[in-house]
């Protein structure tokens, strides 16, 4: 059974995301249609980029992933498919994929074909739709249009050495304020070499100078650094909202200081 993924920036109270479903069920009444987020905040790469890399490698190899933020496109900005690590990924080569992926996709090709209304608005129902039941079916990528042989780069910022320090900043803040660091274990490990640390904030004077490994390794209310199963350094209080306690949002900074 082919399974379809929906990630979008729509939410749930409008017509968009039963629309393609029912589109989907139209063209493919066996399809196994799994929604991964429509809570992306409104036209947000980065945000979509993050939910996606974290969870697309759990689902079966040639799962397909439609992906819904951003969609409208141009002459620099075309519609695309590809197919990465085994899995297939529809949307708009707009940044996003170059953020998700951490090596060149085996495959990449535009999305030429014809969609089925004379309305440009809406081409996750109209053309993405189309190109996830073609590969769902087992038709061949090359039918889809033409070979491309880059994705458009949106450079990442990433965690900065300065001295003694590891400067990073946040990237994601999850429904219970969990606030995710763009500072990975590994660099973590690389450049603490068991020396002592204290993890700073610029909107804060609180300081955390342990890493732990659970939430519950502190009293509930208090302030835990731990890496989380993402791979990434999160910030989170044990039952509490650490990002409006700490007063943290998206691309602010964070700073590790060794010594």
């Amino acid at each position: 059974m082919a399974i379809i993924t929906l990630t979008s920036d729509w939410g749930t109270s409008d017509h968009y995301l039963p629309a393609v479903k029912g589109a989907l069920l139209s063209r493919m009444p066996e399809a196994n249609i799994v929604d991964i987020s429509h809570e992306i905040v409104p036209f947000d790469l980065n945000q979509a980029s993050f939910v996606l890399r974290n969870c697309y490698h759990h689902f079966p190899k040639g799962t397909i992933h439609i992906v819904a933020v951003n969609t409208e496109a141009d002459l620099e900005n075309p519609h695309i498919a590809i197919r990465y690590d085994g899995h297939y990924f529809i949307g708009t080569d707009n940044g996003l994929f170059s953020l998700m992926f951490d090596s060149i996709p085996d495959e990449i090709f535009e999305i030429d074909i014809p969609q089925d209304s004379d309305y440009f608005t809406f081409p996750t129902r109209d053309v993405f739709v189309k190109a996830a039941v073609h590969l769902a079916k087992g038709g061949a990528m090359e039918e889809l249009g033409d070979p491309l042989l880059k994705l458009f780069e949106r450079t990442a910022f990433r965690p900065a050495i300065s001295g003694d320090a590891i400067i990073g900043k946040v990237i994601y803040t999850d429904r219970y304020e969990n606030v995710f660091t763009n500072i990975t274990e590994g660099l973590f490990k690389s450049e603490c070499r068991n020396r002592p640390f204290s993890i700073e904030f610029s909107v804060s004077r609180y300081r955390i100078r342990n890493i732990n490994k659970s939430y519950g390794d502190v009293p509930e209310g208090e302030l835990v650094a731990l890496f989380s199963t993402t791979g990434n350094l999160q910030i989170a209080i044990n039952r509490g909202n650490a990002a409006s306690l700490l007063g943290l949002g998206t691309d602010d900074s964070i700073r590790i200081q060794f010594g």
